[in-house]
């Protein structure tokens, strides 16, 4: 077998392969070049996510028709000046982009310096079909068409419009957060569902982009080291996501993917957040361009640090400091069970002792819908005394009668105390109970469906539009759990009711974290295959939360369930729920033995 030379039009399909992997990847190169030329304003458009067509309008400093045809062949570009590669100061410069794109879809470019004509070029899959003068104001318009159309065994690997137009969001999220002076605007399948405008703040900028309340509920970062420099905002700990989606990070400007710096934030709020928590941040480092290599990988989004130990300790450095000068700061919302008291009177269940294997106290819901059924709730409410002379409740029982005792009292309004014949016995009340719903709901699950509970007012919880298609896919598979959702609209979901036994809990934080897990869901699974997921994220929703006073009928009630549920000798996490001290242990602490 003799070696030969590849067809320049097949060299241009290969290198696409690993330059164009999808409609985003597109997206991606064709935004950086915009960015490159020195674009104040940049529109996107695309449809069926990017699939059927990406454009990018510009008004950078455009190209002349000589400059159109080089910048169609394979590593001409105008963004290194000399042969300095590892000084490189764009977003661009391997020159790839446009060929490897060209070479399999329909690429139709179009640009004007000022001053002089436009000029068009059509080039399909690979092949020159035409040229000509063209209209268009100062800059630059790129059109890519049926991509993969002519190579199916590309094509087929690509998602649904749904999946890709949620990656082609991220690309210009992304981009647009490194870039606040920049203009950028969306539009998908003719409706604009992105547009910031330019010389926003950096934090505003950001904000925009993310959630809305992270301005209020963020701290500032900055800190300079050793000629590197890291700016931008990070999440208080306590305004965390279920995913580490939401952490954007940026090298000399550039969107990066990197291990290191991931690492470096995830140590930084070690301690401070669960494992299964993940903070907001969008940080920026800027670090001397002989001191990272960008020229890893075709995609531009792994980088490689000449001093990785300087890059992450300057991350864990700069983070800690900012959130640690914010001393006792946390996120302010208001507290839902604070806001139902002014909505209507409270009631007071007369006292229940509880029963061998017996649940939590409970209570009627004074908010179901009519017509629904009342389903029970744990109520955490003592009732008060009255003015009355009322019988006595039953003497506190005995410890040796139940394995984890019987409740002596409550520390830190957190951890339960029990007296065993054999010791004693700490317990994390939030970590016990989310044990606890995880498996009732998992038994209801196994029964035929979770039973629902109708709100009186249906709640609308605002996320992005991706977040939304997500969840609007699922409304069937999450009826199951319980959840009632509906579509509100573009950038909204509406829940009608909730699993009952989660009670009145946060309904805007449970949607919230069931969006980000469908995030990291593989498409092709039912969420039953992810039972374990989506029921812990609605358990830690509707567990009792550490702080809560609890009366003694409760804490009993709760170690009763805790005896006949399985595994609930460890939380949905992984860490134990509850420890004993054994008598003898104790009597060594007072030198007795």
């Amino acid at each position: 077998m003799s070696i030969r030379r590849l067809p320049e039009h097949l060299v241009n399909r290969i290198a696409a392969g690993e330059v164009v992997e999808r409609p985003a990847s597109a997206l991606k190169e064709l935004l950086e070049n915009a960015i490159d030329a020195g674009a104040s304003r940049i529109a996107v458009r695309i449809a069926a996510g990017g699939i059927d067509l990406v454009e990018v309008v510009d008004d950078g400093c455009g190209m002349r028709p000589a400059e159109m045809a080089l910048a169609l062949e394979r590593h001409a570009t105008s963004k290194l000046p000399d042969d300095a590669i590892e000084r490189v100061e764009t977003l661009g410069f391997r020159g790839e982009a446009l060929p490897s794109i060209a070479s399999v879809a329909r690429l139709t470019l179009e640009s004007r310096v000022r001053g002089a004509e436009g000029w068009s070029r059509i080039v399909d899959n690979g092949v020159m079909e035409q040229e000509g003068p063209a209209a268009l104001p100062p800059g630059t318009r790129v059109r890519v068409e049926a991509l993969f159309g002519r190579v199916p065994a590309r094509r087929k690997f690509l998602r649904t419009p749904r999946s890709e137009y949620a990656a082609c969001m991220d690309v210009v999220r992304r981009l647009a957060m490194a870039r606040p002076d920049i203009a950028f605007s969306l539009e998908h399948d003719g409706r604009r569902v992105l547009n910031v405008q330019a010389d926003e703040s950096r934090p505003a900028r950001v904000a925009a982009l993310t959630d809305r309340t992270l301005a209020e509920n963020s701290v500032a970062v900055d800190l300079e080291r050793e000629g590197l420099r890291l700016g931008g905002v990070a999440s208080l700990p306590t305004f965390n996501r279920g995913v580490a989606d939401h952490q954007y990070l940026f090298v000399n400007g550039r969107p990066v993917k990197d291990r290191l710096l991931t690492g470096a934030v995830r140590g930084a709020y070690a301690e401070m957040l669960a494992r299964d928590r993940h903070a907001v941040v969008a940080l920026f480092l800027d670090v001397p361009t002989d001191a990272v290599d960008v020229n890893v990988h075709p995609a531009k989004t792994e980088v490689r640090f000449r001093d990785p130990a300087l890059a992450r300790g300057l991350i864990v450095s700069g983070l800690r400091r900012a959130l640690d000068a914010e001393g006792f700061r946390a996120v302010q919302r208001p507290s839902e069970s604070a806001l139902g008291a002014w909505q209507r009177e409270p009631t007071y269940p007369a006292p229940q002792p509880p029963g061998p294997g017996g649940e939590l106290a409970l209570e009627e819901r004074s908010y179901a819908a009519p017509g629904r059924v009342h389903d029970a709730r744990p109520s955490f409410m003592t009732p008060p005394p009255q003015a009355r002379a009322e019988p006595a409740e039953e003497a506190v029982p005995a410890g040796v009668d139940y394995p984890l005792g019987a409740a002596r009292g409550q520390i830190a309004k957190t951890y339960i105390v029990a007296e065993a014949d054999d010791g004693l016995v700490l317990v994390d009340q939030h970590a016990a109970h989310e044990r606890l719903v995880l498996e009732r709901m998992r038994k209801a699950l196994a029964e035929g469906g979770v039973k629902s509970q109708a709100l009186l007012l249906p709640e609308v919880v605002e996320l992005d539009e991706p977040a939304c298609d997500r969840l609007e896919a699922r409304t069937e598979e999450l009826s199951e759990f319980g959840l009632d959702l509906e579509r509100f609209g573009a950038k909204a979901m509406l829940v009608r009711s909730v699993p009952a036994m989660l009670g009145q809990g946060d309904v805007i934080g449970l949607v919230t974290d069931l969006a980000d897990e469908l995030a990291a869901y593989d498409a092709a699974l039912s969420l039953k295959e992810r039972i374990d997921h989506v029921a812990a994220t609605m358990a830690c929703h509707g567990s009792v939360r550490a702080g809560r006073v609890l009366s003694v009928a409760e804490m009993n009630a709760l170690l009763r369930e805790m005896e006949v549920t399985p595994h609930s000798g460890q939380c949905n996490h992984g860490r134990p729920t509850w420890v004993k001290l054994g008598m003898a242990d104790v009597e060594k602490l007072f030198g007795r033995k």
